[in-house]
């Protein structure tokens, strides 16, 4: 296991989960992921849930809050790290984007902001204090890529270039066009083109993917205990993965990566 300490500009850091039942998703993933939670509280935003992997002295990996009110969709929000929360946010207003979330202090663990694209795919940004984000990497039960779903790239390719400073290299996968965003020369993130194929209801999104040792065991496991499986296990060039709704309905992806 791969501990982290720091991110990089513009990387995905943070995985967070909205919930209509805290206790229910808490039991679906320490059964899925092996992740067990525990709650710390501040004075100015309240409680709020950490993942941790393995047992409550584990290292960080994600967070979980409940929904606010019904008109609130489960969902997972991936965070990306930044230098400078305030910054990046009028950088995405004037891009095109939209503020959902100013940028606000989370007590001494960071400062954190709630935007989206062009489209509507929500995303979060964290400048870090005293926390980094994920405490791990590199094993079973951790976040290892994170993807944007969208139908015009042309725009979602140049609203994260510039606050970003993404660079794209796509390609042609399975008759989908796939972009795989570059920073320092290296990948970070990916895009997958929703074209025909995708429900015309579905809107864009951010989909975290989660590192599993066996993507079919992992998928069956989840569909006994109440997940829907939306696309079954498939090998890709990245590895073999699935898409599934957990059962409160928020999207995610497993994924055992190529050695």
């Amino acid at each position: 296991m791969a501990e982290v300490r720091e991110y990089s500009p513009g990387t995905p850091c943070w995985a967070e989960l909205a919930t209509p039942d805290l206790e229910a998703s808490r039991a679906f993933y320490s059964e899925l992921f092996g992740w067990a939670a525990y709650t710390i509280s501040t004075d100015r935003f309240g409680d709020y849930e950490i993942l941790a992997l393995g047992d409550i002295q584990g290292p960080m990996v994600g967070g979980i809050t409940e929904l606010a009110d019904e008109s609130e969709r489960p969902s997972w929000t991936c965070y990306f790290a930044v230098d400078d929360v305030d910054a990046t946010v009028e950088a995405a207003r004037s891009a095109g984007g939209q503020v959902y979330m100013e940028g606000t202090d989370m007590g001494d663990t960071g400062r954190t902001a709630m935007l989206a694209g062009p489209e509507g795919a929500e995303f979060s940004l964290w400048q870090a204090y005293e926390m980094a984000g994920a405490e791990a990497a590199g094993v079973p039960g951790t976040m290892c890529w994170v993807e944007l779903a969208c139908r015009d790239t042309e725009k979602a390719l140049r609203f994260y270039n510039k606050i970003f400073g993404w660079e794209p290299v796509t390609r042609i996968y399975d008759h989908t066009a796939y972009t795989d965003w570059h920073l320092r020369g290296r990948p970070v993130c990916g895009m997958i083109h929703m074209g025909d194929r995708w429900p015309a209801h579905y809107p864009a999104h951010w989909i975290p993917h989660f590192a599993v040792a066996d993507c079919d065991a992992s998928a069956a496991k989840a569909t006994a205990l109440g997940a829907h499986i939306q696309l079954p296990p498939r090998d890709t060039d990245r590895g073999r993965f699935a898409m599934l709704t957990d059962p409160g309905g928020a999207r995610l992806a497993i994924l055992t990566p190529k050695e």
